[in-house]
């Protein structure tokens, strides 16, 4: 949506006040970036006949979710302050850019999963659908309240989020996080985030492939860890993944198939 504002100088609508703060964290963080092509034909065929469809960015989120549990390293993440240390948190929590249209406005807010790999699929997209249709002011409520402060303290809470509350940094800010264009056809180059692990995707191709692609904080694991990770998580999402579709298939007459390649319910959105 594109928004008719008169010519001249202007405030900064509240609208990009968080997207902004999240580019201004992600800048302080060394990442560097991977990406493999994943066969995802097998899920894509499972996920035509579902009843009731799980967003392709829930499938990601979980296979990932279920990598990290074996992984501690993608649960760390590196602080500055007091002094340079690395932290590990307990659990996983993702993060999933979510575009939102409030007050006419375009909002591109985070989504919090606690615990993914714990969760079963249709869980994970009922509480997605919450995030997606509830009003913004209310299942966005500590992130819409963030948003009406001025610059200097919403820097502050960030901070203070990301680098002195470590035991609940994982609940309020993530260990990762996932942002996509796919459902629009469109595969971001350089996906922005302020966390250890950003993932992003891009849309299936004619073979039902996809490019799967990681940045990754380079002073805690090296690109081979990396590499191993996507090779994990595609034996994930075509194996834990794959089985736990295989249990929410409808019959073969059943009337929930679809387009493999259809739009997600999840848009996430760059900043």
């Amino acid at each position: 949506m594109t928004i008719d504002r008169p010519s001249g100088r202007m405030l900064i609508p509240r609208s990009r006040r968080l997207t902004i703060d999240v580019l201004h964290f992600h800048r302080k963080i060394e990442v560097c970036a991977h990406d493999r092509q994943f066969d995802l034909a097998h899920v894509a065929s499972l996920r035509t006949r579902l009843r009731n469809r799980i967003s392709w960015s829930l499938l990601f989120i979980k296979a990932f979710a279920i990598v990290a549990a074996r992984r501690p390293v993608l649960r760390q993440s590196y602080q500055f302050w007091p002094w340079p240390h690395i932290y590990q948190h307990s659990d996983n929590v993702a993060m999933m850019a979510t575009h939102r249209i409030h007050n006419d406005e375009p909002w591109v807010l985070l989504s919090r999963f606690e615990r993914p790999e714990q969760m079963p699929l249709p869980a994970l997209q009922s509480k997605l659908d919450r995030y997606l249709t509830e009003p913004v002011p209310k299942i966005f409520r500590q992130q819409w309240q963030l948003s009406a402060l001025p610059t200097f303290l919403r820097r502050l809470l960030w901070w203070w989020n990301l680098n002195i509350t470590l035991s609940a940094k994982a609940h309020r800010s993530g260990t990762y996080f996932l942002t996509t264009l796919a459902g629009k056809g469109v595969t971001i180059q350089d996906p922005p985030g302020y966390l250890t692990s950003n993932l992003t995707y891009g849309p299936l191709d004619e073979h039902l492939r996809c490019r799967v692609t990681m940045l990754y904080d380079h002073r805690l694991m090296d690109g081979s860890f990396v590499a191993d990770c996507l090779i994990e998580m595609e034996s994930v999402l075509n194996g834990d993944i794959a089985d736990e579709l295989k249990k929410l298939v409808v019959p073969a007459d059943g009337d929930g198939a679809e387009n493999p390649q259809n739009t997600d319910t999840a848009k996430g959105h760059s900043a």
